[in-house]
């Protein structure tokens, strides 16, 4: 407490200087900030959840192996769940568990585009659109033929066999056709913008035909690339190629990127200490009378009401206990914190022992700083180690 009393150097008294700074300095307000939200989240989650856990060991017929894996991850070290949720809230799908499951799930109920990151080859004739994709600089009128030549296709997006690319032929009146193709051969050679022999068709591309605004009439090209777009009345259209066609594939969540980081580290608390909870809650849960719960059945109650009006309130010293001592782990969490977030999130997931630590030891050497911060963190624990430690005291008279 002295020490925080003077500056980094400890030469120089600055009394109350360093708390003053507490709540200027922008670091240390997101630090507050960030602890806030763990006080009032993650013991409620904790306790909910070791709440509801305790109750199912009792009704289900394999209570203790429901017991045993969510108490598991309490044997495991604060450092190694770091690392394990760090890896799974990769936000590489290929590494990171979470974004596995979500890309998944995404997939299932969206269709990926054909052809990611593909883009005409002259950027001058089919130039971006605002609302995405390519749209043709030049409007043509029915009866026209086009040749679509594309670059940038990626090898794992063509068709295993893919089909050669067949020349356009002949539009009709009242349609527009053409080809659209990758313009590329392998080795080398061949010339821009024409189909040269061996060159891929691009099966399943949309094209679009846009008329003041609206479309009028849209086609998939076939497996040689052709397309048509047909029943086009007289006067000009737009050549489209929609957004859907490259739009790059949905790689997940950027669960560890600033606005998420905070809520993906209190997942991993909560993950580790739900079994804590489960085991203090459901030592009470066995307290319980069980002629109390019997005579509210007679009487008429359902299972919600029993749980809502007798259980809960039989075990609120219990939920009281787990909650506080909750509350006093997350105002001193520290080591998930430095783990799990990377370098550029790490401020935002900043909590106030994490600051303490990069104040004193972290390159700053603000020794003065760092012990103000202790001292306040020592301060905002200890109103809730009272209120345990009394209770404590309570149930031993």
């Amino acid at each position: 407490m002295w020490r925080s009393l003077f500056d980094r150097t400890g030469k120089s008294f600055i009394g109350l200087g360093n708390y003053q700074r507490i709540f200027t300095d922008p670091d240390t307000f997101t630090a507050l900030k960030n602890n806030l939200i763990w006080v009032i989240v993650a013991p409620i989650l904790v306790t909910v959840l070791g709440l509801i856990f305790a109750v199912l060991t009792e009704r289900i017929r394999w209570g203790t192996a429901f017991k045993l894996v969510v108490f598991m991850p309490m044997a495991i070290s604060f450092l190694a769940a770091g690392i394990i949720f760090r890896v799974v809230y990769e936000e590489d799908p290929n590494r990171g568990l979470a974004n596995a499951i979500v890309t998944s799930v995404h997939d299932i109920f969206n269709d990926s585009s054909q052809y990611p990151g593909a883009r005409p080859r002259d950027a001058g004739a089919l130039p971006a659109a605002d609302a995405g994709g390519f749209a043709s600089a030049a409007q043509v009128e029915p009866g026209t033929v086009l040749q679509i030549p594309l670059v940038g296709v990626g090898a794992d997006t063509l068709p295993e066999d893919p089909t050669v690319a067949a020349p356009p032929g002949e539009a009709a009146a009242d349609t527009v056709t053409g080809t659209v193709w990758f313009d590329f051969v392998r080795g080398g050679g061949g010339t821009p913008g024409e189909i040269d022999d061996g060159e891929a068709a691009l099966p399943g591309v949309v094209v679009q035909a846009v008329r003041d605004g609206e479309v009028v009439a849209d086609t998939l090209t076939d497996d040689s690339g052709q397309f048509t777009l047909e029943g086009l009345d007289s006067g000009a259209v737009q050549i489209v190629l929609p957004a859907e066609n490259f739009a790059p594939p949905f790689r997940g969540v950027s669960w560890l990127g600033p606005g998420l980081v905070t809520p993906s580290i209190i997942t991993a608390y909560v993950w580790m200490w739900a079994g804590f909870a489960m085991v203090l809650i459901g030592a009470g849960l066995s307290s319980i009378p069980r002629d109390a719960l019997e005579a509210a059945r007679i009487d008429g109650a359902n299972e919600w009401q029993v749980f809502r009006l007798i259980t809960v309130p039989l075990l609120a010293p219990v939920l009281t206990v787990v909650l506080v001592t909750m509350i006093i782990n997350v105002l001193k969490i520290f080591d998930l914190i430095y783990i799990i977030a990377p370098g550029s999130s790490a401020p935002a997931a900043n909590v106030i022992a994490v600051q303490m630590w990069a104040v004193s030891f972290g390159g700053a050497q603000d020794f003065g700083m760092g012990s103000a911060l202790g001292v306040f963190l020592f301060l905002l624990v200890l109103p809730a180690m009272l209120f345990n430690i009394r209770r404590f005291r309570q149930e031993q008279l």
